[in-house]
């Protein structure tokens, strides 16, 4: 066996050996269903992967595809939590790939998840609207239609009731009724085309049976549909006129065939509106009209005199239906038809004279009183026989103008009178008779009659009395006795029937009571002699009236004057005088008196004078005007003091008359004292001591006198005006004479020695009411006492860093005391965090003794929980020795808490799927979005957003880098900051998977977070081509309208890749057009050229979209399956490799000498390359490296290789040929034994073969690869690598 022989035989038994020696059961995954709901909340627990390891190794859980994205695992638990919303209606079974791994091995599988049903879904009715068209007379209790609603749901949920919600209109609601299950709709009362309405609205309710699955709440949903109902009319109604009443008119003599009056009919089923057939079934007078049968038009038939046949017609005509109604009659109406006979004017006015008949008259007497203003009657009637004519009356004769005719005109009979116009014409003396003639004309056609009327004229009492003066004037003295005789005055009157038969009288009424007359001889004399008073009246004015026989009157004025005696005495117009007059002041007091006697005689004059009394010396009066004087200054002090100032003089007023008569009346004089005199104190000054601290204490008392008489201005207060600085306060007290004045300290204050005020000077001052006053000093000294309280100094505020830990003070409070011996000590009171702008306590700082505040050790100051601290504090003194000791307030210090950068962006979770359409993201295409915020603030919040990786995760799960083919730009939005990620540049579109791409967010401080986002991509394969018969132009204008029909056939977004005219030979000679687009959905998945060809081939979609010319739709290009060759190279090498060891162990069994020797030299072999890659560089896909990822582990060595690994490629390789693979599990797969299964070789190659030798950590394989490498060979080394051995080992 050569030297190379036994170095691959070596290596190969070296890795047969260790398969064996380190064998490990792999993990067992039990129970492969499992059921959750549907409404499961993302993030909510869902179930548990169970697994088992025989060696009970620690397992590791993870989830694979399919539908990996809907879920997430906990990888030490195997806790499988809800990370997308799920939805059985879409799949009630999601088959969910798990894995497990317990480190050396690593074993896959497929669960089976039951989606159980939550009530999440509306009752869908069938149809969108249901419209019916119902005759009127449909039997009640007919069934109509019927709705039919469906429910995704299952079992209660899916079970659908129906009512009827609401009726338009409402007063239609009783007319309907629905099964609540069948949803049949049934005819619940008569339906009336006329009388009701016409059209019906129902809103039909379905809501389902309720039901819930992860949340306890029941949830019910509802849907609403609409149904029109339409109510069709049949002939039931008898027809009716319209328009009433009938009223016509027509003219006498009006020709024959003229239109009088048209009358109307309509059908009351004015969904029929069945022609009339009119005719006439009853007239008044006959032959006179006739009337249309087809529509209603009555015209004359025959001649019309209105004189013969009246004013009025009365006709009753009739409407027929021309049809037969639901009966099998001919409906008919009929009505009243009133034709007024106008009237011509075909005859003149003459006089009649009426008694029980009216006849022709010619002559006519009547009679007048004479002088009367009043009418004169004479039975004459004037009649025109035509209806409408206008009659004038007229008056002929030498008299003509003393009378008037009544009425001037008239248009109907009437009776014609006389009215006096001049009845000073009237005089019996002059004329007794008068003859006129009336004359009636007809002012149509000036035809007339005339009539003559005799007037006699009647005799009369046309005269009254008359005196010769309008007035007369008389005398008589004041309280004369009765019967004395004031005058006779008498009246004259021209009738001779009136010759001495005239009567007096006097008036008015209320005269009687002082005067009266003579009825017959017209003399005047007194009645009363008491009530004859000039003093209450003096002038009487009375009128005398005459009468003749016939009643007749005639007056004139009689004015009576009444003459003084000196009957009354003075009279004062008041009971008593009162004056009040100020000491020292002058009085002047106007004594008013009147005399009722004649102001113009000696009887009315008045003289005043004063009667003699104590104090009437000291005053005068004005003998003619009654001014009361005093004669001297008035003192109220020299008054008797019991009289309290009052002065009562007897003042009298006398007239001049014979005997005179007086009268007297009392002046009361109040002499008013004044304030004359001030306070005096009683010494010239006070002096006093008090304790300090002694609230309210009582200082001393000062006195002091007024010498006024009345308490109105001997009355003292006191009160310190000065020097007092609030600490002192005086009362006053009455004495038996003046006043007394107490000072005592404030009792709201407290006298403090250590201040600076150890003694006061008060200025106290006593007024009287009138603040008259006088002022005295008193001198007050303070005794001193150890009693002030400790008080604390501003303390402004610090600013403390958040998370220090300095144990240095960071504040101090400064208290300070009066008192000269003192010792302070601090103690804390409270400690409060303002946390989300309120407080609350914490314990963030601790205070000394000695004031000073520190951080408290134990605690961490954190900005983003608190950003300020409120500390309170108490100050004590302890060598006090009254009173309290502590401060009266309390210390407070504020600590800002300032912020810095501790805290990374965070990012905002969402549960959006982000989508891109490969073929048609241009460069700047916004594909994704993400938000995050920083709970630090002010710059330390600004966060930077950078995408940092990409990666494409195809529909296998293999995982490749890619360039960077995002970006991301950053905007603000309120608080948060929001990525927006773009493309580039234009994406792969053969690429079938999603995106991974890894955005970090940076805040000021260099402190970040990364997050991986998934973006879906859309590739070719799901390009669909729509063909359109129309021009590009017409594509490009209706494209909104073309895509907003796709949308609703496909329940997809539509993305538009490209529109372009079809420019190949078929379709030359007409205009297409092709719109390249794709179908996606929210959830990352589209739609393939067929499906989309299926949802819009449906007859209610494709309607629309051939009239907007579409045509066909085109396949997508269909992509070969790819072979690879290197995978059937690669399994028969393995096939030679598993020939190769059979023999070679056969060897080693029977050559033992050479073991040693071998097994070392197949060790060494470890670093040596057996394969060529002369044929893998044929192949559409490079294999991947001689490394082992995490992902493609050997579970058998269980190695861990770096991931990132960058692999480089042969210049000649294309793009594709640079994709990466996890592992040979996909592409490459030995053909081993089932216990060498799970060893995979993973192989690379080198871009460019350089000569040097490759690196090698370890001398003997270096050694080995140089010994195997051929010379001028062109291909790259390659080899197995296991880092878990080394040369130690061999």
């Amino acid at each position: 066996m050569s030297s190379g022989m036994e170095v691959v035989t070596g290596s190969i038994l070296l890795l047969f050996l260790i398969s064996f020696t380190n064998a490990n059961t792999s993990p067992t995954i039990n129970r492969n269903v499992k059921d959750i709901c549907e409404d499961t909340p993302i993030g909510a627990y869902g179930f548990t992967i169970e697994a088992t390891d025989a060696e009970n190794d620690p397992l590791t859980y993870s989830l694979r595809e399919p539908n990996a994205q809907y879920f997430t695992v906990e990888s030490s638990t195997g806790r499988v939590s809800v990370s997308r919303k799920l939805d059985r209606e879409a799949s009630n079974v999601l088959p969910l790939g798990v894995g497990v791994s317990d480190g050396p091995n690593f074993v896959e599988a497929v669960l089976t998840v039951i989606l159980k049903d939550a009530n999440d879904n509306r009752p869908i009715f069938q149809e969108s609207s249901y419209d019916f068209e119902i005759p009127e007379d449909t039997p009640v209790n007919t069934p109509l239609f019927r709705v039919v609603a469906t429910d995704a749901d299952t079992s209660s949920a899916s079970i659908v009731r129906y009512n009827i919600d609401e009726v338009t209109p409402n007063d239609g609601f009783s007319l309907f009724s629905i099964g609540p299950t069948t949803g049949e709709v049934r005819l619940n009362g008569s339906l009336n085309f006329t009388a009701l309405s016409t059209f019906y609205r129902l809103k039909i309710n379905a809501t389902d049976g309720g039901g819930h699955c992860y949340f306890n709440e029941t949830n019910y949903f509802s849907s609403v549909a609409f149904s029109f109902i339409t109510v069709v009319d049949v002939p039931d109604l008898d027809p009716v006129f319209v328009g009433t009443p009938y009223v016509g008119k027509v003219e006498e003599n009006s020709p024959q065939g003229k239109s009088v009056f048209k009358v109307t009919a309509i059908d009351r089923d004015t969904g029929i509106n069945d022609a009339m057939i009119y005719c006439i079934e009853n007239s008044t007078v006959d032959g006179l009209f006739e009337i249309s049968t087809t529509d209603g038009d009555i015209t004359v038939l025959s001649a019309i005199d209105r004189e013969l046949i009246g004013d009025t017609v009365s006709l009753t005509v009739k409407a027929t239906e021309s049809k037969h109604n639901i009966h099998g009659l001919f409906a008919h109406t009929t009505a009243n038809v009133q034709i007024n006979i106008i009237d011509i004017n075909d005859n003149w006015p003459e006089f009649y004279k009426c008694g029980l008949s009216c006849v022709k008259e010619s002559h006519f007497t009547g009679e007048v009183v004479e002088h009367s203003l009043s009418s004169v009657s004479f039975n004459m009637t004037v009649k025109d026989l035509d209806k409408t004519s206008k009659t004038k009356l007229t008056l002929e004769g030498e008299d003509k103008d003393v009378f008037s005719v009544e009425p001037q005109f008239t248009i109907s009979d009437s009776i014609v009178q006389f009215l006096v116009k001049q009845p000073q014409q009237l005089d019996f003396e002059k004329k007794q008779q008068m003859i006129l003639q009336v004359i009636a004309t007809d002012e149509e056609t000036n035809d007339h009659s005339t009539a003559t009327v005799t007037i006699n004229i009647k005799d009369a009492n046309d005269n009254s009395p008359k005196f010769q003066q309008d007035t007369y004037k008389l005398e008589v003295a004041e309280h004369s006795q009765v019967g004395k005789v004031l005058g006779t005055i008498t009246a004259e009157d021209p009738d001779t029937m009136d010759q001495g038969n005239i009567t007096y009288r006097l008036l008015p009424e209320s005269i009687l009571l002082y005067f009266d007359v003579e009825p017959q001889t017209g003399t005047i004399f007194v009645k009363n002699a008491t009530l004859l008073d000039r003093e209450v009246r003096s002038l009487y004015s009375a009128t005398l009236q005459a009468r003749d026989t016939d009643d007749k009157p005639g007056t004139t004025v009689l004015e009576i004057t009444v003459t003084d005696i000196n009957d009354h005495a003075p009279v004062i117009n008041r009971e008593y005088y009162q004056e009040f007059v100020r000491e020292g002041g002058e009085l002047e007091l106007k004594i008013e008196a009147t005399d009722a006697d004649d102001s113009e005689t000696e009887n009315s004059k008045i003289v005043f004078g004063i009667e003699p009394s104590r104090y009437s010396d000291n005053f005068t009066i004005d003998a003619n005007t009654g001014v009361l004087r005093n004669k001297g200054e008035l003192d109220r002090e020299a008054l008797d003091p019991k009289l309290k100032g009052r002065i009562e003089l007897n003042v009298t007023a006398t007239d001049k008359g014979s005997p005179p008569l007086s009268t007297m009346v009392t002046v009361i004089i109040i002499v008013e004292d004044v304030n004359d005199n001030t306070p005096k104190f009683e010494a010239s000054k006070y002096k006093f001591s008090v304790r300090e601290g002694e609230l309210g204490a009582f200082v001393g008392s000062v006195q002091a006198e007024d010498l006024d008489q009345t308490a109105e201005f001997n009355r003292i207060s006191f009160r310190i005006i000065e020097g007092s600085f609030g600490s002192f306060i005086i009362r006053t007290f009455a004495e038996e004479r003046g006043y007394r004045g107490n000072i005592t300290v404030d009792p709201d204050i407290e006298l403090d020695y250590e201040s600076a005020r150890k003694q006061f000077h008060l200025r106290v001052e006593a007024t009287d009411l009138e603040q008259k006053m006088a002022v005295v000093m008193v001198e007050v000294d303070v005794l001193d006492v150890n009693d002030e309280r400790p008080e604390f100094k501003p303390t402004a505020p610090v600013t403390v860093k958040e998370n220090t830990t300095i144990s240095t003070p960071v504040g101090h409070f400064t208290a300070q005391d009066k008192d000269g011996n003192h010792s302070l000590e601090y103690e804390l009171v409270s400690v409060k965090c303002r946390c989300n702008g309120s407080l609350t306590p914490c314990s963030w700082f601790i205070l000394d003794p000695k004031g000073d505040v520190r951080v408290n050790p134990e605690q961490t100051t954190d900005y983003e929980k608190c950003d300020q601290v409120l500390i309170e504090a108490q100050v004590v003194d302890e060598y006090t020795e009254k009173g309290e000791n502590n401060s009266v307030t309390t210390g407070q210090m504020v600590i800002n808490i300032a912020d810095i950068n501790d805290n990374a962006p965070e990012f905002i979770f969402s549960d959006s799927v982000f989508v891109v359409v490969s073929e048609s993201a241009s460069k700047g295409t916004s594909v994704a979005g993400v938000t995050a915020t920083d709970r630090d603030s002010g710059t330390n919040r600004q966060i930077d957003f950078k995408v940092t990786a990409v990666q494409f995760k195809d529909n296998n799960n293999q995982v490749i880098d890619m360039k960077m083919l995002f970006d991301v730009v950053t905007t603000q939005q309120n608080d948060f900051y929001v990525g927006i990620i773009q493309t580039s540049e234009t994406l792969d579109t053969s690429l079938k998977g999603k995106y991974l791409v890894t955005v970090m967010a940076k805040d000021t401080g260099d402190l970040s977070t990364s997050t991986v986002m998934e973006i879906f991509a859309v590739d070719d394969s799901y390009k669909v081509e729509l063909e359109f018969t129309r021009s590009q132009a017409y594509v490009e204008e209706n494209l909104n309208e073309i895509i907003r029909a796709l949308m609703t056939a496909t329940k997809a977004a539509v993305e538009i890749a490209a529109i372009r005219s079809d420019s190949s030979e078929a379709f030359r000679a007409s205009e297409k057009t092709i719109i390249v687009a794709y179908f996606v959905f929210s959830n990352g998945t589209a739609l393939t050229s067929t499906e989309v060809e299926k949802m819009i081939s449906d007859p209610q979609h494709s309607l629309v979209l051939i009239e907007l010319g579409l045509a066909d739709i085109g396949k997508a290009p269909l992509i070969e399956p790819e072979t690879d060759p290197v995978r059937y190279i690669l399994l028969g090498m393995v096939a030679g490799l598993v020939i190769v060891l059979a023999v070679l162990t056969t060897s080693l069994m029977c050559t033992r000498r050479n073991y040693r020797r071998k097994l070392k030299a197949a060790k060494a072999m470890n670093s040596a390359s057996m394969v060529t890659s002369d044929n893998q560089k044929s192949g559409p896909v490079v294999p991947g490296t001689n490394k082992y990822t995490m992902e493609g582990a050997n579970p058998v060595l269980n190695l861990n290789i770096d991931t990132t690994l960058v692999l480089d490629m042969d210049e000649d390789s294309s793009d594709v040929d640079k994709v990466s693979l996890d592992s040979l599990d996909d592409n490459h797969q030995m053909t081993m034994s089932e216990k060498d299964r799970s060893m995979q070789m993973i192989e690379e190659e080198e871009e460019e073969y350089d000569s040097r030798p490759p690196a090698y950590i370890e001398p003997l394989g270096a050694a080995l690869a140089q010994r195997g490498q051929k010379k001028g060979s062109d291909n790259a080394p390659v080899g197995f690598n296991n880092p878990a051995f080394n040369t130690t080992d061999l």
